[in-house]
Formats: C-alpha cells, sequence, structure tokens
C-alpha cells in the first residue's frame, strides 16, 4: 500500500473515534412487491431525528436494521424502479409492500438553479445512471459517459492516460472556437473542469441540460450544452465506512503488423537497387539468409502489460442537524507504452449543519492532484516526423544488415540519421523520456439556505477554486530533442518549465418561490444574480546548452543560456442577473420562462448580452380521457425555444497588442540592443457573443406501467454571429483577426428506450437503447467567403497541402484532396521495346503533361475529375467526412438473486478516418530510406501480382498530395465495458459486522468490430478543432482493461 493510501486509512479509523456507541433496538423486516415477490437491494434508512444505522435487504427481502429510538422512528425504503416507501415502527418487526414505478415521475431532476419533478419537466434533461457508470473503474466520469446519453458524442483523440475526452452535446456550434460543454459542479460554473479531478464515487446525481429551455439560465456559457454534477453529501444516521478497490492488468488491444525481416530487406532491395545489396548482403548473408533471421519486434520493446490500481474510501453519517462526508481515492494508471502514465489522488470533505428550523449551511471542499508524466505521443514534441514515439516505433528497423550495428543497445541507428529523418532508438529515446505534466486543483463551497416563510427560499453561495498547472520536461542527450546525433538539434540538452495558476472566485444569491393553490395551480419563481471573476498567470522559461550538466536533471536549468521566456497575466469577469418562472395547471399544462443577462469584460462595447427562453408542456396521460387507456402509463408533449451563447475567446481578443521580442532588438551605436515595439495582435473592438437560437420539439412516453418508456426529441440549433478566427486583410500586416461572422446549423434526432423486459422474484432484465444523429450545416462564413481550408502538421511535405474544408451548404469537417484511382497497369501504355513503357495517350497523367514519361507500370493513379488529361490541384475535391451519421449505446443490466451482471455496446457509424500513417507504413510515401512498413505492403504491385489497391515499391507519385487512398470507415461497434457481481448474502456478514460486501470483475475496451485497418477506430489525434475531424497518426493506444474488485461498507 502507498503511502497516501495508507494516511486515507489512518485519516478513517481516527474518524471513527469520534463516534460514540449507544443502545439499540434490532428491528427485522420484509420488504416485497405487489405481487408479494421479495425485492432484494432496497436500501432501508431511519430518519425523523433517530439515530441508526442503514441496511440493504437480502435476496429474499429481508433486513435486519438497529434503531436508537425505536418509540420515535420512522423508516424510509428506496430502490431504483419503485415509488418510495415509509413506515413508523409499532413493533420489532415489518412488513412493507413497494409499488413499481420505472420512471419514478415525482422524483426531483436537478435543472439549473433548482430541481423540478421529473412529471413538471419542460425541457430536454437527460440523467446518466452513475451507478451503472460506476461498476466499471475510470479514472473521470467522462470516460464512462460514452454510449450512455443520447445526442452526448464522447469520444477520445487517443489513448494516452490522463487526456481529457471530448464532450460535445448535439453537435459542433462554433467552427475556430471551443465546443465543450460548461459543467455546473455542486452550483459552481466551470468551463475548464478536468473531469478527473472529481471522483466518480463522489457523484450523486449527473444531469445534462441540452435544450434552451433548460440551458438559458446559464446565459452566455449555455450554448454548448450544460453538464450538472450534484456530489454526495452526509445523511441522518450512525457513520457508515465504504470502502472500494479495484486491481487489474491493462494492455495494447490491437497492434499493427510489421514487415519480417525478409520482407523488409526484399522490399530495400526494390526501392533502392543501388545500394541495398553493399548494406544487407556483407558477410555472406544473402536474401534466403533473412528468411530465418530473429528480427527485432519494437512494439515488444515499447507497448508493455501495466498493473492498474483503484482505491476510494468515504465516511458519512450524521444526525437531524449534522451531516457530514469525508472520502479519498488514488488511482494509479501505468500507460501500456513505455514511461507513460497518469496517477490522481483526491480527497473531498462536505459538511452540512441546520442551523435552527429556517436557516442551514453547507460547506464542500475538494482537493485533487493529477500527474501525467510521458511525452505525448500522438503530438510529437521537436518539430520533425521522428519526434513522434510510434513513427520511431514503426519505422526503425528490424535487422541490420552488419554485425557491428546493435540496434536495441545503440541510441542510434548509424545509417539512418539526417537532417529530414533523426532515426534514435525507440527504446532508448522512451526511457529517458522525463516529462510531466502536472494538475492541482482545490475548490471551496459554502452555501447559506434561509426559508423566509413556507414555500420563499434564499439561497447564497460563495466559490473559490485555485488550479494551477505545472508542465516539467528535461531533454537530456539519449532523446530525440536533446541529442547532439540530431541534426536539428541547436539547443543541445535541454528542458523547460511552465506554471500556469488561477484563480476564480464566484457568488451567487438566488430567491426560489414555490407554491401550490387550490391544488390546482402551481406557480414557482426564481430571480438571481451573480459575479465571476478569474484571474490566470503563467511564468517559465527554457533552458539550453547544459550538455555539461545533464546528470542533474531539471536542477541543472539554470546552468545553462535562457530562452522563450514565458510571463503573461490576464483577468476575466462576469456579472449576471436571471430569472424563471414556471406554472403549471394540474401537472397537465406547464410553462417555463427564463431569461438572463450576462456582463462581460471580454466585450467591451457589447459588454451586456441578453438570452431569453420559453417552454411548454402538456401531460397528456393527465387528462381524462386518458384515464381509461390503462396500458399508457405516461404521456408528454414539450415545445421550447430560446436564445443561448458563447463566450470563449480569449480575455483580450478585443484589444490590438503590442510584444517586445529579443529578435526585434536593434543597437544603436554599437550599444546595448533595445528592444523595439511589435504589434501582435490586431484587436476587434466590435467583438460580441454567439448566440445560439434552439427549437426543440419532444415526447415522453410510457406504457405497462413504465415497463417500457421512451424519450424522442427533434432539435434545430443556429448558431450566428460566430466568434471566428478569420484571415486578415494583407495590408493591415496581421495574418488572422477574431469577429462576428458566419453561422452554423446543427439539426437532429434523438431517441431513448428504457424497457425492464422481465422481472421475477429471483431474475431481472432491464435495458437501455440510445440513437442520436445530428446533421452539421455551413450556413455562411466570412462576407463572400465560400470555403475554409485547413492543413494538418505531422510531415514536412504535407504542410502546404490542405486536408480539411469547410464550406458555405456542407459540414465542418470534411476531407478534401485527390480520389485515388488506382494503380496503374500494364494496359494503360503502350510498350514500344522491351523494358519501355508510355502512357498511352487517352490515359490521364497522375501530374502534369509534362511527367508522363516518368510514369511507370505500377505507378499510383489519381482521377482526373474534370477531364484535361491531368491531374493538378483543380481535381481536388470533397474525398469523406469526418463527422458520424449517428451514434449510440445499447446497455443491458440482469440480476439473478444475488449476482448483478451489465454490458455496454457503443457505436459510430458512417464517419470517416484519414489514416496518415499509411502514408509513410504503406508505400513509403517519402521513399525514405531503412524504415520498416506494414504488413499490408507485402500486396504490392509487382509484374507478377497487378494489385490495384497497393502501388509498386517507389510507385508513390508526386509529393505530399492527400487523396482517398488512405480514407477509411471509421464506423465501429464497441463492447466498450461489462461488469459482473456478486453481494454476499447479509446473514454471512452480519457475524464479522459487514453491512454489505460485494465482489466484482469489470471490462473496459473489450472487443471492436470495425473495418478500419489502424489500431483503433476511436482516434482523432488533431480533433480539439470541429474543423479536423478523424485524423490518425502516431495515436496511442486505447487499452483493454481487466480488473476486479469488492466494495465494502460497515
Amino acid at each position: 500500500m502507498i503511502p497516501k493510501q495508507k494516511y486515507l486509512l489512518a485519516a478513517a479509523l481516527l474518524l471513527l473515534t469520534f463516534f460514540p456507541a449507544h443502545a439499540q433496538t434490532p428491528i427485522t423486516g420484509k420488504v416485497v412487491d405487489e405481487e408479494n415477490r421479495p425485492l432484494a437491494g432496497v436500501f432501508v434508512s431511519v430518519r425523523e431525528g433517530t439515530q441508526g444505522e442503514i441496511a440493504t435487504t437480502d435476496s429474499e427481502g429481508n433486513f435486519t436494521l438497529n434503531v436508537r429510538d425505536k418509540a420515535n422512528a420512522i423508516v424510509d425504503f428506496s430502490l431504483l424502479g419503485f415509488e418510495k416507501a415509509e413506515t413508523r415502527i409499532s413493533g420489532n418487526t415489518v412488513f412493507i409492500k413497494m409499488k413499481e414505478s420505472a420512471m419514478r415521475l415525482d422524483d426531483a431532476v436537478v435543472v439549473a438553479y433548482g430541481s423540478v419533478s421529473r412529471k413538471d419537466l419542460t425541457g430536454a434533461v437527460a440523467e446518466a445512471d452513475i451507478d451503472e457508470m460506476n461498476k466499471v473503474p475510470v479514472p473521470s466520469f467522462s470516460q464512462a459517459l460514452a454510449g450512455r446519453i443520447a445526442g452526448v458524442s464522447v469520444s477520445a483523440s487517443d489513448g494516452q492516460p490522463g487526456s481529457e475526452m471530448k464532450i460535445v452535446i448535439r453537435g459542433n456550434n462554433s467552427i475556430t472556437q471551443d465546443n465543450s460543454p460548461l459543467y455546473i459542479v455542486d452550483g459552481f460554473p466551470m468551463e475548464d473542469l478536468q473531469t478527473a479531478s472529481i471522483n466518480p464515487e463522489d457523484i450523486k446525481t449527473f444531469n445534462i441540460l441540452k435544450d434552451a429551455s433548460a440551458t438559458a439560465l446559464y446565459g452566455a456559457r449555455g450554448a454548448n450544452g450544460v453538464i450538472v454534477i450534484e456530489t454526495k453529501g452526509g445523511f441522518d444516521g450512525q457513520p457508515v465506512i465504504n470502502f472500494s478497490t479495484s486491481l487489474g492488468v491493462a494492455s495494447v488491444a490491437n497492434r499493427m503488423e510489421m514487415m519480417s525481416p525478409y520482407e523488409f530487406v526484399k522490399y530495400q532491395t526494390e526501392i533502392y537497387p543501388a545500394t541495398a545489396p553493399s548494406s544487407y548482403f556483407s558477410d555472406g548473408r544473402t536474401l534466403d539468409w533473412y528468411k530465418t533471421a530473429e528480427g527485432i519486434d519494437w512494439q515488444d520493446q515499447i507497448f508493455r502489460n501495466v498493473f492498474v490500481q483503484n482505491y476510494n474510501l468515504s465516511i458519512r453519517g450524521g444526525n437531524a442537524n449534522t451531516k457530514y462526508t469525508v472520502s479519498g481515492s488514488v488511482f494509479l494508471q501505468p500507460g501500456v507504452i513505455l514511461n507513460t502514465g497518469s496517477n490522481k489522488y483526491q480527497l473531498r470533505s462536505v459538511l452540512e449543519q441546520k442551523i435552527n428550523k429556517k436557516l442551514s449551511m453547507t460547506l464542500n471542499l475538494n482537493g485533487s492532484y493529477i500527474d501525467n508524466y510521458g511525452q505525448l505521443v500522438s503530438s510529437g514534441d521537436g518539430g520533425t516526423t521522428s519526434s513522434y514515439l510510434l513513427y520511431r516505433t514503426w519505422a526503425f528497423r528490424p535487422v541490420a544488415g552488419r554485425s557491428d550495428i546493435n540496434l536495441i543497445e545503440d541510441l542510434t541507428d548509424p545509417e539512418n540519421v539526417s537532417s529530414a529523418d533523426i532515426r534514435l532508438n525507440p527504446l532508448i529515446t522512451s526511457r529517458n523520456d522525463n516529462t510531466h505534466n502536472s494538475n492541482k486543483s482545490i475548490v471551496g463551497n459554502f452555501g447559506l439556505r434561509y426559508s423566509i416563510i413556507k414555500g420563499l427560499q434564499l439561497r447564497l453561495t460563495g466559490t473559490l477554486r485555485y488550479n494551477q498547472e505545472k508542465r516539467k520536461v528535461f531533454y537530456n542527450s539519449k532523446t530525440t530533442q536533446g541529442s547532439s546525433l540530431n541534426p536539428t538539434n541547436t539547443l543541445g540538452v535541454n528542458g523547460l518549465i511552465r506554471y500556469s495558476d488561477s484563480f476564480t472566485w464566484n457568488t451567487e444569491a438566488v430567491l426560489n418561490y414555490d407554491k401550490v393553490f387550490r391544488r390546482t395551480h402551481r406557480i414557482g419563481a426564481m430571480i438571481g444574480t451573480s459575479l465571476q471573476d478569474r484571474k490566470f498567470e503563467q511564468f517559465g522559461y527554457t533552458g539550453y546548452k547544459i550538455d555539461d550538466y545533464e546528470s542533474l536533471g531539471m536542477a541543472a536549468l539554470d546552468n545553462g543560456l535562457i530562452r522563450a521566456a514565458v510571463a503573461t497575466m490576464a483577468e476575466f469577469s462576469l456579472a449576471s442577473f436571471f430569472g424563471r418562472f414556471n406554472y403549471g395547471y394540474k401537472s397537465r399544462y406547464l410553462l417555463t420562462a427564463t431569461l438572463r443577462a450576462d456582463g462581460s469584460s471580454k466585450f467591451p462595447n457589447h459588454k451586456w448580452g441578453f438570452f431569453p427562453s420559453a417552454a411548454l408542456a402538456w401531460n397528456i396521460s393527465e387528462e381524462s380521457f386518458m384515464k381509461k387507456v390503462s396500458w399508457i402509463s405516461n404521456a408528454k408533449l414539450r415545445l421550447s425555444y430560446g436564445v443561448t451563447g458563447n463566450n470563449r475567446v480569449g480575455d483580450y481578443d478585443s484589444w490590438p497588442s503590442l510584444t517586445v521580442p529579443i529578435d526585434a532588438s536593434y543597437s544603436f551605436g554599437n550599444g546595448e540592443p533595445v528592444r523595439g515595439l511589435v504589434p501582435g495582435a490586431m484587436g476587434n473592438a466590435d467583438l460580441k457573443w454567439e448566440s445560439t437560437y434552439q427549437l426543440d420539439l419532444g415526447m415522453d412516453f410510457s406504457m405497462f406501467d413504465d415497463r417500457i418508456s421512451a424519450i424522442l426529441d427533434l432539435y434545430k440549433k443556429d448558431t450566428r454571429d460566430l466568434l471566428l478566427l478569420t484571415d486578415a486583410p494583407r495590408t493591415t500586416g496581421y495574418p488572422s483577426i477574431m469577429k462576428n461572422v458566419g453561422s452554423v446549423r446543427n439539426t437532429g434526432l434523438e431517441l431513448t428506450i428504457n424497457t425492464v423486459n422481465v422481472r421475477t422474484r429471483s431474475f431481472e432484465w432491464s435495458s437501455n437503447f440510445n440513437i442520436a444523429f445530428n446533421r452539421n450545416k455551413v450556413v455562411e462564413l466570412d462576407n463572400d467567403t465560400q470555403q475554409m481550408f485547413t492543413t494538418v502538421s505531422f510531415y514536412s511535405a504535407y504542410k502546404g497541402s490542405p486536408l480539411y474544408l469547410a464550406q458555405v451548404g456542407m459540414p465542418m469537417g470534411l476531407f478534401y484532396g485527390y480520389v485515388f484511382d488506382g494503380v496503374y497497369q500494364f494496359e494503360d501504355f503502350d510498350n514500344p521495346a522491351p523494358g519501355k513503357y508510355v502512357l498511352k495517350l487517352g490515359v490521364p497523367s497522375n501530374s502534369t503533361t509534362a511527367d508522363r514519361n516518368s510514369i511507370h507500370p505500377g505507378d499510383i493513379r489519381y482521377r482526373d475529375l474534370n477531364g484535361d488529361g491531368q491531374v493538378d490541384d483543380r481535381d481536388m475535391t470533397v474525398i469523406g467526412n469526418g463527422n458520424p451519421i449517428h451514434t449510440g449505446g445499447f446497455t443491458n443490466t440482469f440480476r439473478y438473486k444475488n449476482i448483478d451482471f451489465s454490458f455496454l455496446l457503443q457505436w459510430s457509424y458512417g464517419n470517416d478516418i484519414y489514416n496518415a500513417n499509411r502514408l509513410l507504413f504503406e508505400g513509403n510515401a517519402m521513399k525514405s530510406k531503412d524504415i520498416n512498413q506494414y504488413a499490408s505492403y507485402n500486396r504490392r504491385w509487382t509484374p507478377e501480382n497487378p494489385s490495384d489497391i497497393y502501388y509498386r515499391s517507389g510507385g508513390e507519385g508526386p509529393a505530399g498530395r492527400h487523396s482517398s487512398r488512405v480514407i477509411e470507415d471509421g464506423s465501429y461497434l464497441r463492447l466498450k465495458s461489462l461488469s459482473l457481481g456478486y453481494s454476499f448474502p447479509r446473514s454471512w456478514l452480519s457475524k464479522v459486522r459487514i453491512k454489505e460486501l460485494r465482489a466484482s470483475f469489470s471490462a473496459n475496451n473489450i472487443l471492436t468490430l470495425t473495418g478500419y485497418t489502424g489500431m483503433d477506430p476511436e482516434v482523432s489525434t488533431r480533433g480539439n478543432s470541429p474543423l479536423t475531424p478523424g485524423f490518425d497518426y502516431s495515436a496511442y493506444p486505447i487499452a483493454r482493461t481487466f480488473m476486479f474488485g469488492i466494495q465494502l461498507t460497515f
């Protein structure tokens, strides 16, 4: 057990010593359903000012409960899928019948600045089953959310431990700005939440607000949807200790098959026939010799199986006036790539104090520390192709042709070091990587609630948040970026350090009124105001030329030269006023209207934005004519329309800026250089909010006593006045400027179906199915601009060629390039002499007319779209779409007596992926020497094998072209997770003073069905922008994980 885990356990035992024991009376009972079948797993607790323990019914519905004050005790019973029940104790035994109610229409749903019964809900709000999500241990809730909520896209850029998942609700609204949702954690709004800073075990409710009616109260930050998280608090009763741990193994789910030594050498003799023999056929070696040669599998050297650990401990309890919670967690996640991983430590405490009958107080503290270590595999770090780890891993040759070359132990392949390709040993460079990105976060939340009169309540809250991100990198002489063998390395051994600190405070005052008149008219009103301020600062520098001191590591930075010093400070403020009005007539006809006004320091000339919304709902099932339709349990129509905003631009984008860079210095009279002022950014004082206008039509429906329920939503979102980073006129001297121009439309359909398929005395099977369709369209760009092109950086030859297109009338994220038209065959050529081939006149050239004579059988071929006989930039077109047609998930949960089992299927359909790895490893597009290839390239074109898919060795054609050859269907169906658990009978546990004990087995990313040839179809290594989805290059593999765990309550 690691030291921090020992501290958590010691703290828990210390807290237990403060709770005195009391004489208690044992109460026994049984809980059944309406057909007298025993109900297992019913949560039983005591309230009404008494103290006692809690219990859970066993497989026969029986429970035992110790009560301190039996005469005044009231016992509550709750179980998912049943209405809550209660009883006052009159004897030593209790018998309870619970009524089935799958949707629990009277349960409260957490929404903006409050809660509302599901029955009276007018907006599109989805609630995630957090208990089901927590059955598979993951570091953050975002990793468990994928496939569970319709209309909520959760995707990974790759599998690097500690990397944030990308969450998008109902499609991308903005073209160049962030589309992440706003997070509300215990009332505190955060746009930059690191999801791993919240322990999933601490989450009580998890609601996603999707339409304008639900999100408009968050105004300028609600356009991308809102995720509202409520964490667990204490309860009235003796302390309950929960401890859980999960231990398991993670491994790489899929690897790329590479050429064997024989196939590799054979390929080298084809592509470099003049030089390959001298490299590989010395010391009596022949091509056949390599058939039995033992090659190096560099993936075996880099990939590894790792041991994953997760620990959670919590103590909850209290009495009628004071309730408390203390919890902590540790998650240790080594990466499946050598010398990478993520460690997370988290502590949390909550105190709820009832001061008097009218006034109560809440104090909530949460702290987390996350250390992500290892280089970012998908981004590289050094500006060259070989700085990408997986490039080095796949490219490094499996065998050398000389006995004096030791590829495993030598830092470099001595025959392959050049300014264009620094071939350093992937194993040694990975071992020597020293990269740490850490995050410390502390959030404190203080709240007061005062009940003025019945139905009128005032809530005051104040929140402080401190967040520090620290980046430490040290490149010693055995890394690509620090080695003197790297011809492009001008810094020698070097390193950097960056500190980024932010401090945010937020205050809110909310007045709520809720009253029912004559049991018919329900009126609710809320008004509030809030203030928020965030200060940010970043400091750091790079130290270089420290070769003589590299053994000191990071401590050597001050012994070298200093460059790239960073010193940045910024501040942002937001003032808000908001209100909501609700009206309900017999819960049959419902109206909700909201209005919010936000004033932002980011927009000096348009400080205030106004965001209204309105929603209507009709509970058809409450009509008298529906009472005779007994098989319909609930039917409700919803209609909403509203405006929300997006303010995610830089704090000072409205203002022009000046910089004083050192390279703009000038020496007057040979004196000390004086720095000059250089314009930094143009600024735009007319910036204002990006606004999203959303219309939603929804229906909630359930039948057969809620055994089958469905939620259907149709929506249309128009985002106008886009905050768009556009090209500036060349006469300004600036490359770009932020402007309010253009618009984007998202339309979609969401469907969720919940069913209770079987429910008997000992067996239950329930299902959840959700599917979402979203269509994205660019309606307008800057002025008369019809197209916006985007390039991606991964190899220098491709930098100047755009890969992505955003075009008016079409979706964002379209792939743009040449249409791959197979491979030139012998029949495409005249053969005037032996060995001489001339392209026929009717066959188009894959480049200009002048290049026709350089084309040979087996060369790559592109489609001549305009029919001019040659392929050039006028033949470029849309070659794919990175956006899926639909996404979804299918969850099944089974319970047989004390055994529970569940699994989740997740899918994405219709999206394309640009597999850039194939450019270099399935044809060697840049004709680099001695780089290995995927085994699939063994099927390349030869005279004996006239392939129309894989061109010949050296037949890559013009350099730097993006084409549909490497565009692949990224659709997949994944068995995302499964969980199997066994809850031990309470009668066994009572002898050792244990309330509950569950043993479990879980697995994540188990099986993927896909036609994609890369390591994993859930990839988008340049996907931070909606303009560049579905790009795969050197992506960190997504791990397959198997975990065994226990959950213990005492």
